[in-house]
């Protein structure tokens, strides 16, 4: 009798059921994790049945660098797009972005920033996609009045803290991070000061309740 977790007989599976196996492979292994017959032994597949999804190990790689960009660049830039009435808002739509376990992916960015160590073509990929979310950052800050020489400069603080916090894996702890937060936006706006209704706001946003004193 077989076991009922047993996948049905000539089951070949699905790119997606493929593309996260290989999600999770980078995300536990590295990119060296991510190869097809540890992949197959993992979805109890057989091997050929990869092929009947993607064309080869480079193709699912291609496929797993397009789901970094949507987990990550694809929810930054919506955010600097995303509606604020004043700039401290605006700022911290960005924040909670990678607060958000549905916003940025940081375990993808940081196995992906790994992967591109070693892989020129990745390397050349992600400073791509680091000008694309700079681009996006230095143009929500001039749509709120300052110079571009300006806007550039605190888009790169902005961006450079957060990507400092997932490339040193920094896990403080979600109340120092929330006491911290209207701090930087003083810092990242230079004049934005958000108000106790727009924090309360992102605190319920992100399901964050301070603790009263």
């Amino acid at each position: 009798m077989s076991d009922k977790s047993d996948p049905p007989s000539g089951w070949r599976g699905s790119p997606e059921i493929w593309l996260q196996a290989a999600y999770d492979a980078l995300i536990s292994g590295g990119i060296e994790a991510v190869k097809i017959l540890p992949l197959a032994t993992r979805l109890r597949l057989a091997r050929t049945s990869f092929y009947w999804h993607f064309k080869d190990r480079e193709d699912l790689l291609a496929a797993l660098a397009r789901r970094w960009i949507e987990r990550t660049s694809a929810p930054l830039i919506a955010a600097t797009d995303a509606y604020a009435e004043t700039e401290a808002e605006a700022l911290l739509n960005v924040i909670g972005c990678f607060l958000d376990p549905e916003g940025f992916d940081d375990r993808l960015e940081f196995a992906v920033r790994g992967w591109a160590l070693g892989d020129a073509a990745m390397l050349e990929r992600l400073r791509a996609e680091d000008a694309r979310r700079l681009a996006a950052l230095a143009a929500m800050l001039g749509r709120w009045g300052h110079a571009p020489e300006d806007a550039d400069t605190r888009a790169r603080a902005i961006y450079m803290v957060q990507i400092g916090y997932i490339s040193m894996q920094e896990r403080e702890s979600l109340a120092t991070r929330m006491a911290r937060i209207p701090h930087y936006v003083r810092i990242y706006g230079g004049r934005a000061e958000p108000s106790a209704r727009e924090l309360a706001r992102f605190h319920a946003r992100l399901g964050y309740r301070p603790a009263k004193d």
